[in-house]
């Protein structure tokens, strides 16, 4: 059975995200009221990307356990991480690029000297259910 996990995420992460999202709809607006074509031509990719990445990373970072294999998704980036690959699964407060939207990560080491850090909101529930799937896995 598969189980969903969202991620945790930290206040000041949030409101960066948030503000960065607002910047770019102001700007786009006052672009729009401008009246200016090419103004709101270039201001368009900014409100797509600057707006929409943002969004898209609040609303979709998630972890879910299927029975040989935990997805991460985080916006337009994937992984498949085969459960019987994991060789480590470390707390870490690492601030490197990965798709957990909080400090208070988890590194899942797997693979040859693979690694994905993510930030499930209930850890401990998270890793639990993990192990329970190593253990079944062998």
């Amino acid at each position: 059975m598969e189980q969903t996990y969202k991620s945790k995420v930290d206040t000041w992460l949030g409101v960066v995200l948030v503000g960065v999202m607002v910047g770019c709809l102001v700007a786009f607006f006052v672009s729009v009221r401008s009246g200016d074509a090419a103004a709101v031509l270039a201001a368009l990719p900014i409100l797509v990307i600057g707006a929409g990445l943002p969004g898209w990373l609040l609303a979709s970072t998630h972890y879910t356990l299927g029975d040989t294999t935990l997805s991460v998704r985080s916006g337009p980036l994937r992984w498949e991480v085969p459960i019987r690959a994991i060789r480590d699964i470390t707390p870490t407060s690492s601030p490197l690029s990965s798709p957990a939207l909080s400090l208070d990560r988890l590194r899942i080491d797997y693979g040859q000297g693979r690694s994905v850090m993510i930030s499930p909101k209930d850890k401990r529930r998270f890793i639990q259910a993990l192990e329970a799937r190593r253990a079944e896995a062998g």
